[in-house]
Parts: C-alpha cells; sequence; structure tokens
C-alpha cells in the first residue's frame, strides 16, 4: 500500500513538492543559487560534528571538464538523461572520524547533508535528482578521491524540464504518481511491527 504526498496536508510545501526530476531545462544555474544550497549542506547535523560530507562538483556553464568527469562515471541508464542538467556532484563520506576512529555514521550524515542541499535546492526553485547508479571504482581513480573516502550517491541539480524531452520509457516514469508507504508500514510504537499510535490516521 502507497500513499500520495498530496494526501498529507499537514506538510510543508517544500517536502510536499520535493521530487527527483530526469527532464532538466537548459537554463544555467546562478552561481549564488548553487552557494547556497552547498552552505545548507555545510549547516546540516552530524555525530559529533564530525562533519564527513564532502562534495566534487561539476558546473557544466563554467567548468565544463569537472563536469565531464562527474558525467563519465553515471551508469548508462542515467547518462540518457542527466547530461540534461546544468550541474553534477557526487557525495562523498570521511569513513574515519577525527580521533581516526571508524565512523558508522558517516553515510548517515551525508545523507542528511544532501537532504538540507535538496530542500534549499526547492525553496531556490531548483530541483534535485540524487543517484545510486554510477561507477564507484571508477569514481575513486578518476576524481582521485583519497583512500578512507567513499562514494555515496551522484546528484544532478538544476531547473524541472520538459518531460516529453525525454525518451518515452523515461517519460512515463516522470509522469507517474509520486507515492510512499504509509507511517504504519514504516513507525514501530516501541517494538519491530508493533504499530504506533502516532502513526494511525486521525491520532
Amino acid at each position: 500500500m502507497t500513499q500520495s504526498s498530496n494526501d498529507v496536508p499537514a506538510l510543508h510545501p517544500l517536502l510536499r513538492e520535493r521530487w527527483s526530476p530526469r527532464a532538466f531545462q537548459d537554463r544555467p544555474v546562478e552561481p549564488e543559487k548553487i552557494e547556497s544550497i552547498l552552505e545548507a549542506a555545510r549547516w546540516a547535523p552530524s555525530a559529533m560534528n564530525e562533519q564527513p560530507w564532502r562534495f566534487l562538483i561539476g558546473v557544466w556553464a563554467t567548468h565544463p571538464a569537472a563536469y565531464d568527469r562527474l558525467f563519465q562515471i553515471l551508469l548508462p541508464g542515467n547518462q540518457l538523461w542527466a547530461g540534461q542538467a546544468p550541474v553534477l556532484m557526487l557525495s562523498v563520506a570521511k569513513m574515519r572520524n577525527s580521533k581516526d576512529q571508524p565512523n558508522p555514521h558517516a553515510f548517515h550524515d551525508v545523507g542528511q547533508a544532501v537532504a538540507h542541499l535538496t530542500v534549499q535546492a526547492m525553496a531556490l526553485g531548483l530541483h534535485v535528482h540524487q543517484m545510486a547508479g554510477f561507477d564507484a571504482a571508477k569514481a575513486r581513480e578518476s576524481l582521485s578521491i583519497p583512500e578512507g573516502y567513499d562514494p555515496v550517491a551522484a546528484i544532478a541539480v538544476g531547473y524541472q524540464g520538459d518531460p516529453n524531452s525525454l525518451p518515452e520509457n523515461l517519460r512515463e516514469r516522470e509522469l507517474a504518481a509520486r507515492v510512499r508507504r504509509p507511517l504504519s508500514e514504516i513507525v514501530f510504537d516501541g517494538q519491530w511491527g508493533e504499530a504506533a499510535e502516532a502513526a494511525e490516521p486521525g491520532s
């Protein structure tokens, strides 16, 4: 069972309207907006304030070589559409903390940073599409990512474009309803499998 975000009127509009398009406009993203979304990521919370996130970025309008290096690490299915986005990024996690101990929360914290980046992007009229479909080994080599840092996700940023610019199979996915599992399936009351009262409709 799934639920549309449109069925949750209390949800903040920036969250209700957030989604991950594949169609982007051929329009550069203003430098001040790029700085703003990265600043939002910088201020995300993290375990012990380790701030393990790092970002590699390529802006087609100003740094096409950097953009191409990021484009080349994408898997073919993502290359079909991601090259329309004017900004590509790769999030990277520092896997050891400042005491040189393993940081088991590094990926979680990088995800929080990207979530902050995404909401700030929505506030600025931009959209973000995060991708697991990239070659991590190729990224490590071609982007000179050092030992102790792991690639997490590729990210496309830009202004939402026309779905008709996409191949038919991607256009269908672009126009499909955005749905999520209901809270009753994902929130438990103190122990696994026990439905939480707060997650019940009308509670």
